[in-house]
């Protein structure tokens, strides 16, 4: 497949003036990948846009093992502009795979599960878990909640117990071929996607 240029030069004279334009993106050039509309933006001009239409899904990973996943994991709720990513437990983590992707994301921490599930609780928000283990229903039989915070784990071990016990359901996504799991980072993008086909590409 072709690749096809994701950048765009120096914008030509005169500049425009709007507040969220970067006069050195302007001068420069900008090379980042975003959407056409938000070339030469300031980041946090675009991180408040994408706040102005975010989807009421949220996530959660528990970073027991700074597994390198977890910025592949960022870099899809970036992509289904999801409302928040929490972290439960490390606060340093692998952005790599993000791909500056977080610097636009809302992203809360949280010391433990019980500190996460806490506010969740207060927001009314049902803890989904997405891990293969004995008891977890097939992702397509299942009609996930409006207000939703899916919970991934690292690559390999997956959830802790305790994780698992504070989820109001547990989902696995079915499989067809000779491995038992696929890579967090593909599942963690799958169940996105489930939630947004459900309640908000058929709407």
């Amino acid at each position: 497949m072709q690749n096809t240029p994701i950048g765009v030069g120096p914008h030509p004279q005169p500049w425009p003036t709007d507040a969220h334009f970067d006069k050195e993106l302007l001068a420069k050039g900008d090379d980042r990948n975003v959407l056409d509309k938000y070339h030469y933006w300031k980041v946090s001009a675009i991180k408040e846009d994408l706040d102005k239409t975010r989807l009421p899904l949220e996530i959660a990973i528990e970073n027991l093992t700074r597994d390198y996943n977890m910025g592949t994991i960022v870099r899809c709720g970036n992509a289904f502009n999801i409302q928040r990513v929490h972290i439960i437990g490390r606060k340093q983590w692998n952005k790599r795979g993000a791909m500056v992707t977080d610097l636009y994301m809302n992203i809360l921490y949280h010391d433990d599960v019980q500190a996460f599930k806490a506010l969740m609780d207060k927001e009314a928000r049902e803890i989904i878990a997405v891990d293969i283990v004995e008891g977890a229903e097939e992702l397509s039989s299942v009609a996930l909640p409006n207000k939703p915070v899916l919970v991934f784990g690292a690559e390999g071990p997956g959830l802790s117990k305790e994780l698992l016990s504070v989820a109001k359901h547990t989902v696995m996504i079915e499989q067809l071929g000779s491995t038992r799991s696929i890579n967090v980072g593909v599942a963690a993008g799958i169940a996105m996607y489930a939630w947004v086909q459900q309640h908000f590409l058929t709407r």
